[in-house]
């Protein structure tokens, strides 16, 4: 039985290579000058992780200066894993820095981080070699989630990490110049895989969701969906203050769209929300327990939802947003936490715009398998859409780089890749 995580779009790379000159199709726009870096899975040539989740980190980076793609280039994140092929957990308890750090990749202070949600972050070059794990002077002592939040008004970076022993849940904040200034215990009931939050102007929202880990299931990625543990949402005030807990129908969400406060101080929270069957099957599938010639297109994937939750009474309301089968959320970050009027997409071969104002979604047909669009604001922008959207759309043995204009979805300029980049998982647009 072909695993699905080794085949197909998902099947790993066997080497690093650089590219220069790269062909571009349509007119890069000049002002996109920097890095668009992508993270993801990518074991070794004869490595099985045993699940798609557990592939070392390798990230793809992408060069663009003055509207010219002057280089590619992908690395192996050269984590104690990778190197010394160290165990996360072993006999002398959790190694933080023994992980794949191949979830995410972002910037904060000037500093690039390769991140996963069990570990800690590892430092990058701009030039994307590894620089080492880091513990923000030694402050950190628990994992960091590779979904951590840069307040848009601040600067400061908010973050967590869960932990598979107590504490379960912890909360960290970093200054915008990167001091770990703040660090607290936030109280739940057993070990999650927590793998987004979201932040308000006044809240930390928290996803409490039924997937539990127990060591006693074996080796892989010892996860399942569990429904005596219950589904919960939680806010706790930035400013100080007990936590509330909302129960919410059972469900589990991998990403957050966008969350805010409304003029009656009630927290809207979008994600992408898998019901209990239908994130089932995706375990089954990325775990390699199922056959990959079973997997048809759409039918693993989540929905778009919403919660609102209301302080003030403790009453929670929940809705479907749209039937489609989307993940990977993206927005205009300076407006995370704050309200947004547009939410972006993937399908399978499609970007997807959803408008929370008119309640209208826009498409874009990629011709292909289609990666999470990062939301890059044009300079001087005065629309919240005003800008690019960069995906790495994948068709067959080809892969490119996809800009497309935020505003009405029209495709402005694709990037030919030097090779097939599989499947993964999240990028960030670094700016010079």
């Amino acid at each position: 039985m072909e695993k699905a995580y080794l085949t197909g779009n998902l099947a790993p790379v066997p080497d690093e290579i650089d590219a220069y000159n790269l062909p571009v199709e349509g007119a890069l726009p000049p002002e996109l000058t920097g890095r668009y870096f992508r993270n993801g899975p990518n074991p070794r040539p004869g490595e099985d992780p045993g699940h798609w989740f557990g592939g070392h980190g390798m990230i793809h980076g992408i060069r663009l200066r003055d509207g010219r793609a002057e280089w590619y280039r992908n690395r192996w994140v050269k984590t104690k894993a990778f190197t010394d092929g160290a165990d996360l957990v072993g006999e002398k308890g959790v190694d933080l820095a023994a992980t794949q750090a191949n979830t995410s990749v972002i910037r904060h202070d000037g500093r690039v981080f390769a991140l996963i949600e069990v570990g800690l972050p590892y430092e990058m070059t701009p030039e994307l070699d590894t620089v080492g794990p880091v513990d923000f002077q030694g402050k950190l002592a628990t994992a960091m989630t590779a979904h951590p939040k840069q307040d848009p008004i601040t600067g400061e970076l908010h973050f967590f990490g869960y932990g598979f022993f107590p504490p379960f849940l912890t909360y960290h904040r970093l200054s915008a110049g990167g001091e770990l200034v703040e660090t607290k215990e936030i109280e739940v009931p057993g070990a999650t895989m927590m793998h987004d939050f979201a932040i308000t102007e006044n809240y930390l929202v928290w996803l409490d969701l039924p997937v539990t880990f127990d060591l006693n299931r074996g080796m892989g990625m010892p996860y399942a969906f569990d429904e005596g543990y219950g589904a919960r949402i939680g806010l706790t005030p930035r400013a100080g203050g007990v936590t509330r807990w909302f129960e919410v129908d059972l469900c589990y969400a991998f990403h957050v769209g966008n969350a805010w406060e409304d003029a009656e101080g009630r927290v809207v929270l979008t994600a992408a929300r898998y019901n209990p069957e239908v994130f089932a099957n995706l375990w089954e599938h990325i775990s390699g327990r199922a056959d990959a010639a079973r997997h048809a297109a759409g039918t693993i994937s989540a929905s778009l939802y919403g919660w609102t939750l209301d302080p003030a009474t403790g009453k929670v309301s929940e809705e479907p947003l749209d039937d489609r089968n989307v993940e990977f959320p993206t927005l205009n970050e300076q407006r995370l936490g704050l309200g947004s009027r547009y939410l972006y997409t993937v399908g399978d071969d499609q970007i997807i715009k959803y408008d929370h104002q008119s309640g209208a979604a826009s498409v874009l047909a990629t011709g292909g398998a289609t990666g999470e669009a990062v939301f890059v604001p044009a300079e001087g922008a005065r629309a919240e859409d005003e800008g690019w959207l960069l995906s790495i759309v994948t068709s067959g043995e080809v892969s490119r780089l996809l800009v497309a204009d935020a505003r009405d979805l029209s495709e402005v300029a694709s990037v030919r890749l030097p090779r097939r980049v599989p499947a993964g998982f999240h990028g960030s647009w670094l700016e010079d």
